[in-house]
Protein backbone atom coordinates (compact mmCIF):
# COMPACT_ATOMS: atom_id res chain seq x y z
CA UNK A 1 0.00 0.00 0.00
CA UNK A 2 2.87 2.33 0.70
CA UNK A 3 4.47 1.91 -2.79
CA UNK A 4 0.77 2.97 -4.26
CA UNK A 5 0.67 5.65 -2.03
CA UNK A 6 4.30 7.04 -3.11
CA UNK A 7 3.35 6.93 -6.67
CA UNK A 8 -0.06 8.71 -6.40
CA UNK A 9 1.14 10.97 -4.52
CA UNK A 10 4.02 11.60 -6.56
CA UNK A 11 1.19 12.21 -10.11
CA UNK A 12 -0.16 15.18 -8.47
CA UNK A 13 0.45 18.63 -9.18
CA UNK A 14 2.99 20.63 -6.87
CA UNK A 15 1.06 22.66 -4.54
CA UNK A 16 0.58 26.59 -5.69
CA UNK A 17 0.17 29.89 -3.68
CA UNK A 18 -3.54 30.29 -2.01
CA UNK A 19 -5.00 33.58 -3.14
CA UNK A 20 -8.78 33.03 -2.04
CA UNK A 21 -10.21 35.39 0.34
CA UNK A 22 -10.37 34.50 3.19
CA UNK A 23 -14.70 36.17 3.14
CA UNK A 24 -15.15 33.74 0.33
CA UNK A 25 -17.95 30.87 0.90
CA UNK A 26 -18.39 28.73 -2.03
CA UNK A 27 -21.62 26.76 -2.80
CA UNK A 28 -21.52 23.31 -4.05
CA UNK A 29 -24.08 20.45 -4.63
CA UNK A 30 -24.27 17.06 -6.75
CA UNK A 31 -23.01 13.94 -6.36
CA UNK A 32 -23.28 11.89 -3.10
CA UNK A 33 -20.69 9.81 -4.64
CA UNK A 34 -17.98 12.45 -4.10
CA UNK A 35 -19.34 13.65 -0.72
CA UNK A 36 -16.69 12.63 1.47
CA UNK A 37 -13.46 13.92 -0.01
CA UNK A 38 -14.97 17.26 -1.26
CA UNK A 39 -16.35 17.39 2.64
CA UNK A 40 -12.59 16.18 3.53
CA UNK A 41 -10.89 18.46 1.31
CA UNK A 42 -12.87 21.54 2.19
CA UNK A 43 -12.72 20.91 5.77
CA UNK A 44 -8.75 21.02 5.53
CA UNK A 45 -8.67 23.86 3.06
CA UNK A 46 -10.57 25.82 5.06
CA UNK A 47 -7.67 25.51 7.63
CA UNK A 48 -5.23 26.68 5.36
CA UNK A 49 -7.42 29.41 3.84
CA UNK A 50 -9.52 30.44 5.86
CA UNK A 51 -12.37 30.02 2.54
CA UNK A 52 -15.37 28.39 3.71
CA UNK A 53 -17.21 25.38 0.94
CA UNK A 54 -20.79 24.68 1.58
CA UNK A 55 -21.33 21.41 0.12
CA UNK A 56 -24.89 19.67 -0.66
CA UNK A 57 -24.82 15.66 -1.25
CA UNK A 58 -28.41 15.86 -3.23
CA UNK A 59 -27.60 13.62 -5.87
CA UNK A 60 -25.99 14.18 -9.40
CA UNK A 61 -29.18 15.40 -10.68
CA UNK A 62 -29.93 17.32 -8.56
CA UNK A 63 -25.77 19.05 -8.49
CA UNK A 64 -27.07 19.55 -12.12
CA UNK A 65 -30.18 21.11 -11.94
CA UNK A 66 -28.88 23.60 -9.65
CA UNK A 67 -26.01 24.79 -11.42
CA UNK A 68 -27.92 25.13 -14.30
CA UNK A 69 -30.30 27.02 -12.55
CA UNK A 70 -27.08 28.92 -10.88
CA UNK A 71 -28.27 28.56 -7.21
CA UNK A 72 -24.84 27.27 -6.33
CA UNK A 73 -21.25 28.30 -7.64
CA UNK A 74 -20.63 24.98 -8.79
CA UNK A 75 -22.58 21.21 -9.29
CA UNK A 76 -21.12 17.58 -9.36
CA UNK A 77 -22.17 15.08 -11.28
CA UNK A 78 -20.20 11.59 -11.62
CA UNK A 79 -22.10 11.08 -15.30
CA UNK A 80 -20.11 13.17 -17.80
CA UNK A 81 -23.20 15.81 -19.52
CA UNK A 82 -22.54 15.65 -23.25
CA UNK A 83 -21.14 18.02 -25.36
CA UNK A 84 -24.82 19.77 -26.82
CA UNK A 85 -26.18 19.90 -23.22
CA UNK A 86 -22.69 21.79 -22.07
CA UNK A 87 -22.79 24.13 -25.04
CA UNK A 88 -26.76 25.06 -24.20
CA UNK A 89 -26.16 25.93 -20.72
CA UNK A 90 -22.88 27.32 -21.27
CA UNK A 91 -21.23 25.07 -18.79
CA UNK A 92 -17.49 24.23 -18.37
CA UNK A 93 -17.14 20.14 -17.17
CA UNK A 94 -13.82 18.83 -15.98
CA UNK A 95 -13.31 15.41 -13.44
CA UNK A 96 -11.57 15.83 -10.07
CA UNK A 97 -11.76 12.34 -8.33
CA UNK A 98 -11.68 9.00 -9.23
CA UNK A 99 -13.47 6.59 -7.15
CA UNK A 100 -15.32 2.98 -7.62
CA UNK A 101 -18.49 1.62 -6.95
CA UNK A 102 -19.16 -2.04 -5.29
CA UNK A 103 -21.60 -4.62 -5.01
CA UNK A 104 -22.58 -4.88 -0.91
CA UNK A 105 -24.84 -7.75 0.41
CA UNK A 106 -26.24 -8.62 3.67
CA UNK A 107 -26.54 -12.27 3.09
CA UNK A 108 -25.93 -14.11 6.46
CA UNK A 109 -22.40 -16.70 7.11
CA UNK A 110 -21.18 -14.68 4.15
CA UNK A 111 -18.31 -12.55 4.81
CA UNK A 112 -16.46 -9.61 2.61
CA UNK A 113 -14.06 -10.86 -0.62
CA UNK A 114 -16.19 -14.58 0.00
CA UNK A 115 -18.68 -14.56 -2.91
CA UNK A 116 -17.90 -14.00 -6.53
CA UNK A 117 -20.31 -12.29 -8.78
CA UNK A 118 -19.89 -11.28 -12.89
CA UNK A 119 -21.36 -8.35 -14.83
CA UNK A 120 -24.00 -10.37 -16.23
CA UNK A 121 -25.20 -12.48 -12.82
CA UNK A 122 -25.18 -8.89 -11.45
CA UNK A 123 -27.29 -7.68 -14.20
CA UNK A 124 -29.57 -10.67 -14.17
CA UNK A 125 -30.36 -9.96 -10.05
CA UNK A 126 -31.01 -6.99 -11.01
CA UNK A 127 -33.41 -8.00 -13.97
CA UNK A 128 -35.53 -10.30 -11.61
CA UNK A 129 -34.13 -13.16 -13.16
CA UNK A 130 -32.06 -14.86 -10.14
CA UNK A 131 -34.43 -14.26 -7.11
CA UNK A 132 -32.37 -16.27 -4.36
CA UNK A 133 -28.95 -16.49 -2.97
CA UNK A 134 -28.63 -20.56 -3.38
CA UNK A 135 -29.94 -20.23 -7.17
CA UNK A 136 -27.80 -22.70 -9.12
CA UNK A 137 -26.35 -19.53 -11.31
CA UNK A 138 -24.44 -18.38 -8.17
CA UNK A 139 -23.56 -21.20 -6.22
CA UNK A 140 -21.78 -22.31 -10.19
CA UNK A 141 -19.97 -19.91 -9.41
CA UNK A 142 -18.98 -19.91 -6.14
CA UNK A 143 -18.51 -23.70 -4.96
CA UNK A 144 -17.98 -24.75 -1.24
CA UNK A 145 -19.86 -21.47 -0.14
CA UNK A 146 -22.54 -21.96 1.79
CA UNK A 147 -25.94 -20.04 0.09
CA UNK A 148 -28.63 -19.98 2.06
CA UNK A 149 -31.80 -20.17 -0.07
CA UNK A 150 -32.61 -16.37 1.07
CA UNK A 151 -34.77 -14.22 -1.39
CA UNK A 152 -33.30 -11.42 -3.12
CA UNK A 153 -33.49 -8.30 -1.84
CA UNK A 154 -32.08 -5.27 -4.69
CA UNK A 155 -31.73 -1.48 -3.33
CA UNK A 156 -31.27 0.85 -5.90
CA UNK A 157 -30.84 4.74 -5.57
CA UNK A 158 -34.55 6.47 -5.89
CA UNK A 159 -33.17 9.80 -6.57
CA UNK A 160 -31.24 11.03 -10.15
CA UNK A 161 -27.82 9.46 -9.24
CA UNK A 162 -24.07 9.49 -11.20
CA UNK A 163 -23.44 6.45 -9.10
CA UNK A 164 -26.68 4.99 -10.99
CA UNK A 165 -25.53 6.05 -14.38
CA UNK A 166 -22.11 4.38 -14.15
CA UNK A 167 -24.00 1.30 -11.94
CA UNK A 168 -26.36 0.79 -15.30
CA UNK A 169 -23.65 1.82 -17.62
CA UNK A 170 -21.40 -1.33 -16.52
CA UNK A 171 -24.48 -3.52 -16.64
CA UNK A 172 -24.76 -2.56 -20.11
CA UNK A 173 -21.66 -2.96 -20.77
CA UNK A 174 -21.42 -6.55 -19.50
CA UNK A 175 -24.84 -7.90 -20.09
CA UNK A 176 -26.80 -7.49 -23.05
CA UNK A 177 -30.65 -7.79 -21.48
CA UNK A 178 -29.76 -4.72 -19.35
CA UNK A 179 -29.58 -2.19 -22.16
CA UNK A 180 -32.63 -3.89 -24.11
CA UNK A 181 -35.07 -4.07 -21.38
CA UNK A 182 -33.83 -1.16 -18.65
CA UNK A 183 -31.32 0.84 -20.37
CA UNK A 184 -28.76 3.52 -18.93
CA UNK A 185 -29.21 6.75 -17.33
CA UNK A 186 -29.20 8.76 -14.11
CA UNK A 187 -32.23 7.13 -13.02
CA UNK A 188 -34.36 4.11 -14.15
CA UNK A 189 -37.32 2.34 -14.44
CA UNK A 190 -36.18 -0.33 -12.09
CA UNK A 191 -37.81 -3.78 -13.25
CA UNK A 192 -40.35 -4.88 -11.42
CA UNK A 193 -39.79 -8.86 -11.40
CA UNK A 194 -37.41 -7.76 -8.76
CA UNK A 195 -37.90 -7.23 -5.08
CA UNK A 196 -36.89 -3.65 -4.66
CA UNK A 197 -36.16 -1.00 -2.06
CA UNK A 198 -35.15 2.40 -3.37
CA UNK A 199 -32.32 4.72 -1.17
CA UNK A 200 -31.85 8.31 -1.31
CA UNK A 201 -28.45 9.09 -1.82
CA UNK A 202 -25.48 6.42 -1.45
CA UNK A 203 -25.78 6.82 2.41
CA UNK A 204 -29.44 5.63 1.93
CA UNK A 205 -28.61 2.55 0.13
CA UNK A 206 -26.07 1.55 2.72
CA UNK A 207 -28.37 1.96 4.99
CA UNK A 208 -31.21 0.14 3.40
CA UNK A 209 -28.47 -2.84 2.66
CA UNK A 210 -27.63 -3.29 6.51
CA UNK A 211 -30.65 -3.04 7.65
CA UNK A 212 -32.48 -5.92 5.08
CA UNK A 213 -31.73 -9.60 5.11
CA UNK A 214 -30.99 -10.83 2.03
CA UNK A 215 -30.13 -7.20 0.56
CA UNK A 216 -28.07 -6.18 -2.51
CA UNK A 217 -27.02 -2.80 -3.21
CA UNK A 218 -24.39 -0.57 -5.11
CA UNK A 219 -22.16 2.20 -3.13
CA UNK A 220 -19.34 3.89 -3.69
CA UNK A 221 -16.39 2.51 -2.04
CA UNK A 222 -16.07 5.09 1.06
CA UNK A 223 -19.29 4.29 2.17
CA UNK A 224 -18.82 0.65 2.13
CA UNK A 225 -16.01 0.86 4.33
CA UNK A 226 -17.26 3.64 6.54
CA UNK A 227 -20.11 1.25 7.02
CA UNK A 228 -17.71 -2.05 7.23
CA UNK A 229 -20.17 -3.65 4.64
CA UNK A 230 -19.90 -7.30 2.99
CA UNK A 231 -18.48 -6.19 -0.75
CA UNK A 232 -18.57 -8.83 -3.27
CA UNK A 233 -15.27 -10.18 -5.55
CA UNK A 234 -16.71 -8.78 -9.30
CA UNK A 235 -14.91 -10.26 -12.61
CA UNK A 236 -13.30 -7.52 -14.49
CA UNK A 237 -12.84 -7.78 -18.72
CA UNK A 238 -10.00 -10.14 -18.49
CA UNK A 239 -11.73 -12.80 -16.63
CA UNK A 240 -10.15 -12.18 -13.17
CA UNK A 241 -11.86 -11.64 -10.14
CA UNK A 242 -10.24 -8.91 -7.87
CA UNK A 243 -11.04 -7.26 -4.73
CA UNK A 244 -12.11 -3.60 -4.49
CA UNK A 245 -9.05 -1.80 -3.14
CA UNK A 246 -6.83 1.27 -4.04
CA UNK A 247 -4.89 -0.82 -6.01
CA UNK A 248 -7.19 -2.23 -8.33
CA UNK A 249 -8.96 1.00 -8.96
CA UNK A 250 -5.98 2.78 -9.85
CA UNK A 251 -4.82 0.19 -12.26
CA UNK A 252 -8.72 0.82 -13.89
CA UNK A 253 -7.86 4.77 -13.57
CA UNK A 254 -4.09 3.99 -15.23
CA UNK A 255 -5.68 2.19 -18.43
CA UNK A 256 -7.93 4.93 -19.37
CA UNK A 257 -7.35 7.00 -22.54
CA UNK A 258 -6.97 10.27 -20.91
CA UNK A 259 -4.69 11.83 -23.14
CA UNK A 260 -6.54 11.12 -26.27
CA UNK A 261 -9.88 12.15 -24.48
CA UNK A 262 -9.34 16.32 -24.71
CA UNK A 263 -13.19 16.51 -24.06
CA UNK A 264 -12.44 14.67 -20.58
CA UNK A 265 -15.81 13.00 -20.13
CA UNK A 266 -14.28 9.53 -20.02
CA UNK A 267 -15.96 7.06 -18.41
CA UNK A 268 -13.95 4.07 -16.48
CA UNK A 269 -16.36 0.79 -16.50
CA UNK A 270 -14.83 -2.21 -17.39
CA UNK A 271 -11.04 -1.12 -18.45
CA UNK A 272 -8.61 -3.37 -19.45
CA UNK A 273 -5.83 -4.81 -17.32
CA UNK A 274 -5.79 -8.51 -15.51
CA UNK A 275 -5.72 -6.51 -11.86
CA UNK A 276 -8.03 -3.40 -12.96
CA UNK A 277 -11.62 -2.88 -10.59
CA UNK A 278 -14.75 -3.28 -13.59
CA UNK A 279 -16.57 -0.41 -11.54
CA UNK A 280 -14.47 2.91 -11.42
CA UNK A 281 -16.12 6.37 -11.93
CA UNK A 282 -14.96 10.06 -11.82
CA UNK A 283 -16.93 13.01 -10.78
CA UNK A 284 -16.80 16.05 -12.74
CA UNK A 285 -17.12 19.28 -11.62
CA UNK A 286 -19.61 22.24 -13.52
CA UNK A 287 -18.90 25.70 -13.75
CA UNK A 288 -20.75 28.39 -16.02
CA UNK A 289 -17.87 29.98 -18.77
CA UNK A 290 -19.10 33.07 -18.04
CA UNK A 291 -18.33 34.12 -14.11
CA UNK A 292 -20.11 37.10 -12.45
CA UNK A 293 -17.36 37.34 -9.75
CA UNK A 294 -13.93 36.65 -11.06
CA UNK A 295 -12.83 36.63 -7.60
CA UNK A 296 -14.76 33.95 -6.35
CA UNK A 297 -14.38 31.91 -9.45
CA UNK A 298 -10.69 32.29 -8.62
CA UNK A 299 -11.22 31.12 -5.18
CA UNK A 300 -13.09 27.83 -6.67
CA UNK A 301 -10.23 27.38 -9.04
CA UNK A 302 -7.66 27.42 -6.29
CA UNK A 303 -9.61 25.40 -4.40
CA UNK A 304 -9.44 22.79 -6.65
CA UNK A 305 -6.20 23.61 -7.55
CA UNK A 306 -5.56 22.48 -3.90
CA UNK A 307 -7.32 19.17 -4.13
CA UNK A 308 -4.96 18.51 -7.16
CA UNK A 309 -1.56 18.79 -5.18
CA UNK A 310 -0.12 16.45 -2.83
CA UNK A 311 -1.88 17.44 0.47
CA UNK A 312 -5.33 17.20 -1.21
CA UNK A 313 -4.12 13.66 -2.48
CA UNK A 314 -3.47 12.63 0.22
CA UNK A 315 -6.81 13.51 1.79
CA UNK A 316 -8.15 11.18 -1.11
CA UNK A 317 -6.18 8.31 -0.58
CA UNK A 318 -6.93 8.45 2.57
CA UNK A 319 -10.69 7.90 1.89
CA UNK A 320 -9.98 5.14 -0.69
CA UNK A 321 -10.03 8.01 -3.87
CA UNK A 322 -7.84 8.13 -6.85
CA UNK A 323 -6.26 11.51 -7.24
CA UNK A 324 -6.69 12.77 -10.79
CA UNK A 325 -3.01 11.35 -12.50
CA UNK A 326 -0.50 14.37 -13.62
CA UNK A 327 -1.45 14.33 -17.36
CA UNK A 328 -4.98 15.14 -16.75
CA UNK A 329 -4.49 17.88 -14.60
CA UNK A 330 -2.35 19.37 -17.16
CA UNK A 331 -5.17 18.81 -19.65
CA UNK A 332 -7.57 20.31 -17.11
CA UNK A 333 -5.85 23.46 -16.07
CA UNK A 334 -5.30 24.35 -19.71
CA UNK A 335 -9.23 24.32 -20.43
CA UNK A 336 -9.89 26.75 -17.11
CA UNK A 337 -7.03 28.79 -19.18
CA UNK A 338 -9.05 28.41 -22.22
CA UNK A 339 -12.66 28.58 -21.06
CA UNK A 340 -13.33 30.35 -18.18
CA UNK A 341 -14.09 34.13 -18.10
CA UNK A 342 -15.42 37.31 -16.40
CA UNK A 343 -16.46 40.12 -17.60
CA UNK A 344 -15.10 39.31 -21.01
CA UNK A 345 -11.68 38.31 -19.59
CA UNK A 346 -9.85 35.61 -18.93
CA UNK A 347 -10.01 34.11 -15.89
CA UNK A 348 -7.48 31.64 -15.13
CA UNK A 349 -4.34 32.43 -16.50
Amino acid sequence: MKIVKTVLLTAAITALPLTVSANQTINGAGSTFAHPIISSWAESYHKESGLKLNYQAIGSGGGIRQIEGKTVDFGASDAPLDPARLEAQNLVQFPIIIGAIVPVINVPGIDSGELKLTGQLLGDIYLGKIKTWNDAQIQELNPGVSLPPLPIIVVHRSDGSGTTFNFTHYLGLTNDAWTSEVGVNTDVAWPRQATTIGGKGNAGVANFVTRTRGAIGYVEFAYAKQNDMTHTLLSNQEGNFVEPNLNSFSKAAANADWVNTPTLDILLNDQPGAESWPMTAATFVLMHEDQQSAEKAKAILDFFKWSFAPQGAEHAIDLDYIPMPTEVVEIIESVWTERFQANGESLYN
